[in-house]
């Protein structure tokens, strides 16, 4: 007998030994460093100290922006998926404490008259040790009211583990809102600026079909005076005909954009105010570049990968921390019988406690498989951390230097238009005393449109470029 007990004894505990061999700790490689700054000149306003409105002045985009971050659809469902995260959080928690369930139950069983019970229920009827009130019916009810309660204790940190990626999540959710609200931002400043930029362009069109109309009224004057042919009348006409076209191309961008922002700010056909052009929108000064590693730490998406990386570590500890034994109690008290008549008595009071210790044998390639995956869990959200930590400094990079090339195409661009805005009162000078063909005229024209179109267009790129700035660098502080 007591051999046999040592032989129990020993097999229980060679298979302990075997469900507590967890697979050890993984880690991940280090990050790439950060190069100390950005290669750029700098100047008085610093990126780590501004907020939105240094991006953006404007009182209609500010309106605008204010009404997409309250309508946009998008952002109503990142808010139900931190709702979801939120609750992800309270059933993580719910798994460290006890449960308790109040059980109301009735029931019937009867045996059969060659089976275990039903042969021992009825030698026990016959016992003069059972009384009346205690017999056991040949069709038994059970009634049952009372509480049951289970608790798994955390013994190893595993049910702890699984809390600690649970709250990461609800931050990433959280961080992930912040990252969508920078780039709904974001769109509907480049929306409006690209509005802007068609509503000057439509302008300089406007006063291009002016001028062209004029030339036009006067070449068809000199072809009746015999001083002009009717080739110069069909090139100034043809002239203004595919400047007007273009303007219709124009009015169709315009709504293409008029429409996306009221899309995105949640409203139908609303148009958008032409109260102020491109022109009048004043550029901000020289942007110092900063430190690439405290710019980059104020990127909601950076932060949401971190958390997301740090919730797949946490993850991995609850999956290697399954291959331990687990300590499980379950207690029960109740009123508890099969005669009605007693189920208020004291005597039907009935409880139970009962602890145990599970270790997994069988299941362990289960434990395994949960647990390889958990790595590559984790090794993919180290690398996509990783890859937006290049991405964000490229980005960062790009944007400022696209704003100091940009200004100076436009100022090399703006003294282009003036030079051909006086070459074309020339020209037409030249034209009228016979010094000049009709040619020059309509490509000295064409070359000032084209210029005032170039001009527009250059300074709404510093806009986008600057926009794309706001979103590189986490959308400011506030």
């Amino acid at each position: 007998m007591i051999k046999n007990s040592l032989i129990i004894t020993i097999v229980f505990f060679v298979i302990i030994n075997i469900g507590c061999k967890i697979p050890e700790k993984t880690t991940t490689q280090d990050l790439q460093p950060i190069p100390a700054t950005y290669q750029l000149k700098k100047d008085s306003l610093n990126i780590n100290s501004i907020s939105r409105d240094v991006f953006f002045k404007n009182m209609e985009l500010k309106k605008l922006i204010d009404t997409a971050l309250l309508n946009n659809i998008d952002l109503k469902i990142a808010i139900q998926r931190i709702a979801s995260a939120r609750a992800s959080v309270s059933m993580a928690n719910g798994i460290t404490k006890p449960s308790l369930d109040l059980i109301a139950s009735t029931g019937v069983e009867k045996f059969g008259n060659y089976t275990m019970n039903g042969i021992g229920n009825y030698d026990m009827n016959l016992s003069p040790n059972v009384n009346k009130d205690q017999q056991i019916p040949r069709n038994m009810p059970d009634f049952f009211l009372g509480f049951r309660s289970s608790w798994e204790a955390d013994i190893w940190g595993k049910l702890s583990s699984r809390k600690k990626a649970a709250a990461l999540r609800l931050l990433a959710s959280e961080k992930g809102r912040q990252w969508l609200s920078t780039q709904i931002i974001a769109t509907v400043a480049s929306f409006y600026y690209e509005l802007l930029a068609l509503y000057k362009e439509e302008e300089i069109i406007l006063k291009n079909i002016e001028l062209q109309e004029n030339a036009v009224q006067v070449v068809k004057a000199q072809k009746e005076g015999g001083r002009a042919t009717e080739l110069a009348v069909q090139q100034f006409s043809a002239q203004l005909v595919g400047t007007k076209s273009y303007l219709y191309l124009i009015r169709q961008y315009i709504e293409q954009n008029q429409n996306s922002l009221n899309s995105i700010t949640g409203k139908f056909n609303q148009p958008i105010s032409k109260q102020t052009t491109i022109d009048e929108e004043a550029l901000p000064s020289i942007i110092e570049s900063g430190i690439p590693s405290q710019l980059l730490s104020n990127r909601p998406d950076l932060q949401e990968a971190e958390l997301l990386l740090s919730a797949s570590g946490a993850d991995i500890e609850a999956t290697r921390k399954a291959f331990l034994p687990s300590l499980n109690i379950n207690a029960f008290t109740a009123i508890n019988t099969f005669n009605p008549s007693f189920i208020l008595s004291p005597q039907s009071l009935a409880y139970g406690l009962v602890g145990g210790l599970i270790t997994p044998v069988l299941s362990k390639n289960m434990l395994k498989s949960n647990y390889e995956l958990a790595k590559a869990a984790q090794q993919e959200s180290y690398l996509i951390y990783q890859q937006k930590i290049i991405n964000a400094f490229q980005e960062v990079q790009l944007n400022l230097k696209g704003i100091e090339n940009y200004k100076e195409f436009l100022k090399y661009k703006t003294e282009e238009t003036q030079f051909l805005k006086d070459a074309v009162v020339t020209s037409k000078e030249l034209y009228l005393t016979g010094f000049a063909s009709y040619l020059e005229v309509i490509v000295a024209q064409r070359g000032v449109l084209d210029a005032e179109i170039e001009s527009v267009k250059s300074k709404k790129a510093i806009f986008l470029y600057i926009i794309d700035l706001y979103k590189s660098v986490g959308g400011g502080l506030n």
